[in-house]
């Protein structure tokens, strides 16, 4: 049953569906919808300790299924393996999931997750030209985009790839496209509004003092047409990373929802506040970017499903090494 509703400040809605199965929940799962049923699979946790007290983190291959939004959460089946922080896209009945990592590398694998008939259906896709995870992506038409991400778990930069497949004929193979002006970057946003592809923020890496990676926090935002390439359109308002992508959009903008913006970077983890959780929209006519609410909480590293109508974000991050299992839809005044 949904265990809250209520209306947001902005006249808009949120309702809090069924709790994810998991006392600690996931981040940098794979979400969508297939046969009028949300799908969520994959991810990773501390299931033990937290990180900051020697935990280590661990991937999970568990797809689970939520028929209803007042029905409840079932084990549909499994991934091809434990995988987490790839990118995810509802396109044509089914869930495509492109990219990820676990502890040990990150992948290029592809696939597609269908729910027919009570059963788990997992077909496999062309791989990526290259190893991804942390990328972002949108579907244009029939067009899967991926954009960016990192090639290692110890990578100390990211890419600038691009990388687009026809749904449509997925036997074609991935192609490149032009890569990402002014470098790489990953935890970007990713949009498709006004028949273009829009990459958010996210962040770059270099190599700290030690080699280890240090991250630089990003504010610009990029609109790929297909026959135009790329420009550069109204920065964000703050810098933001790891909003809930693809970020979902109206008839005349698209939102951001919440994000990291880097500014408690040094904050001990087990002190730090929790991630934004102001909506930012932006409008693609005036090129201009305000506030549109509130969300009911913090979420990064999480995927955006759009679902019955609404937007929901299941689990994700909270703060840095906690999750939530928590469900939430959201229904802005627009779609009311």
């Amino acid at each position: 049953m949904l265990a809250s509703a209520s209306a947001t400040p902005d006249g808009g809605r949120r309702d809090r569906l069924p709790s994810l199965p998991d006392r600690e929940g996931f981040a940098g799962s794979f979400a969508g919808v297939s046969g009028g049923a949300l799908l969520f699979g994959g991810g990773a946790n501390f299931p033990g300790r937290k990180p900051w007290e020697g935990g280590a983190k661990a991937w999970y291959d568990s797809v689970f299924v939520l028929d209803h939004p007042r029905g409840q959460w079932s084990v549909a089946g499994k991934l091809p393996r434990p995988l987490g922080y790839g990118v995810s896209v509802t396109y044509g009945g089914g869930v495509v999931c492109v990219g990820g990592s676990d502890a040990a590398r990150h992948y290029a694998d592809a696939f597609r997750l269908d729910w027919h008939q009570g059963q788990l259906i997992v077909t496999n896709l062309p791989p990526l030209p290259r190893a991804v995870a942390n990328a972002c992506g949108a579907v244009l038409g029939d067009t899967l985009y991926v954009a960016g991400g990192s090639e290692r778990p110890d990578a100390t930069a990211t890419v600038a790839t691009v990388y687009r497949i026809d749904l449509a004929a997925p036997q074609l193979g991935w192609q490149a496209a032009e890569p990402l002006p002014g470098g790489g970057r990953m935890l970007a946003t990713a949009a498709a509004a006004d028949g273009a592809l829009f990459v958010i923020g996210g962040v770059d890496l270099s190599p700290a003092p030690g080699g280890k990676p240090q991250r630089h926090y990003l504010r610009d935002v990029l609109r790929y047409d297909p026959h135009e390439g790329w420009r550069r359109v109204a920065d964000l308002p703050c810098a933001l990373a790891a909003a809930p992508s693809p970020a979902p959009n109206d008839a005349t903008g698209f939102y951001v929802l919440g994000g990291d913006d880097g500014t408690e970077l040094a904050t001990p983890p087990d002190q730090h506040h929790g991630f934004r959780r102001d909506i930012l929209r932006y409008d693609v006519k005036k090129d201009r970017w305000a506030v549109a609410g509130e969300l009911p909480a913090a979420r990064v590293t999480a995927p955006c499903v759009t679902w019955n109508g609404s937007w929901v974000i299941p689990s994700g991050e909270d703060r840095p090494g906690v999750r939530s299992p928590d469900v939430w839809s959201l229904v802005p005044p627009s779609k009311e």
